[in-house]
């Protein structure tokens, strides 16, 4: 299976791809200010790749529960200018988490060539830039908007696997009937966008089957309420209690076949996925 951008294509046969975390905002979960000032997510960017990123996601808006959303200028204000100062540093492919065509296209334009798009088209106009800048496109399931998604959460019959299944195939359908490459299409289950804890772990569970879908999945759970049930707490103690969990949970991931993973701190993650490569070669 091959993941193609602009920039690159990534042979996804026997190795996963980590996906480095980059919030430039003053309010995201578990890092947001931490990196807002251009230079020093810059830095943390650089720092991602030393640590084994293979792509670092840059994002200006936060999609946390209950985040406020704000103007494409202000995302744009924030982000063109690491992105531009990553791109002068380093070579590594980048890529842009909006859910806004105006914001997906200027990041492009600004040394970008992959899209994260959390809301799986929502902008009508995603597909155009997508497929004429030929930028790899990550289609990710969530329920409702930042702002209302962990409101009592629910799914038809509490099925969550087939609620999310047929909303990816039918993002990846919009994808391809307006011109994005296959290959340049990755699926996002959306782990904590508006999913309870079970939801979370069933989705987790269910990866061989959303893995029938037709593209390499991304998994992106670093740090998330759900894996110490503590919905709400980011302080530094709890942050420390997912870290361990979060490394299980990309293990266990890997071994059911998601190739994708977004995570805060790549070097341990990179270690457990090498683990269970090792394992995975046993059986080839």
């Amino acid at each position: 299976m091959l993941f193609s951008c602009a920039q690159k294509t990534f042979d996804l046969a026997h190795r996963a791809l980590i996906i480095g975390i980059l919030n430039v905002t003053p309010d995201s979960c578990s890092d947001g200010g931490h990196f807002f000032e251009t230079e020093k997510a810059v830095s943390r960017g650089l720092e991602l790749l030393s640590e084994g990123a293979d792509i670092i996601d840059v994002g200006g808006e936060s999609t946390r529960p209950g985040a406020t959303p704000i103007s494409a200028e202000e995302e744009m204000q924030r982000i063109l200018p690491v992105i531009r100062g990553l791109r002068r540093r380093t070579e590594i492919p980048i890529s842009i988490d909006t859910s806004k065509a105006i914001v997906a296209q200027a990041a492009i334009e600004a040394g970008a060539s992959i899209i994260n798009d959390v809301t799986a088209l929502s902008d009508r106009k995603m597909t155009e830039v997508a497929a004429s800048t030929k930028a790899g496109l990550i289609l990710m399931h969530m329920h409702q908007t930042p702002r209302t998604m962990q409101t009592a959460p629910n799914y038809p019959n509490d099925d969550v696997v087939s609620a999310v299944a047929n909303f990816l195939s039918a993002a990846r359908d919009k994808a391809l009937q307006h011109g994005v490459r296959e290959n340049a299409i990755v699926l996002d289950p959306g782990i904590g966008f508006g999913k309870t804890a079970t939801h979370n772990f069933s989705l987790i569970n269910a990866i061989p089957r959303l893995n029938e879908l037709g593209a390499p999945l991304l998994i992106g759970h670093s740090r998330k309420w759900f894996l110490n049930n503590v919905p709400g707490d980011y302080s530094p103690e709890a942050l420390k209690e997912r870290f361990i969990p979060s490394i299980a949970i990309t293990s266990i991931a890997r071994y059911h076949g998601a190739m994708l993973f977004r995570v805060h701190d790549p070097r341990a993650h990179r270690e457990a996925l090498r683990t269970v490569e090792t394992l995975l070669s046993c059986h080839d």
